[in-house]
């Protein structure tokens, strides 16, 4: 089974920042788009960043400004980093890796922001 491997989360105030990282098999890594998504509870999953093979990126304006995404191809890795943390960013944050074949996800990491 393939694993995306999540770390990072915890909790924060208001205001802080916080990275995510998440390591991929170089097999998945190297031929993905990767993203991040989050789900607050009773809600859907959202999409929050994508980084393409090629470094264009994609973030919804709920986030734009304060989150940026990157990737490490070195260290089959990818970041989010997330500054100016609000509350309404609390969820579970889920690594994606997202190609013609299929989706792999991350088994998430919480990151909860205090006021």
């Amino acid at each position: 089974q393939v694993q995306l491997v999540e770390s990072g989360g915890g909790l924060v105030q208001a205001g802080r920042s916080l990275r995510l990282s998440c390591v991929a098999p170089r097999s998945i890594y190297s031929v993905s788009t990767m993203g991040w998504y989050r789900q607050a509870p009773g809600q859907q999953r959202e999409l929050v960043a994508q980084i393409s093979r090629g470094g264009s990126t994609n973030y919804p304006d709920s986030v734009k400004g304060r989150f940026t995404i990157s990737r490490d191809n070195e260290k089959n890795t990818v970041y989010l980093q997330m500054n100016s943390l609000q509350r309404e960013d609390t969820a579970v944050y889920y690594c994606n890796a997202h190609n013609w074949l299929r989706d792999y996800w991350g088994q998430g990491t919480q990151v909860t922001v205090s006021s």
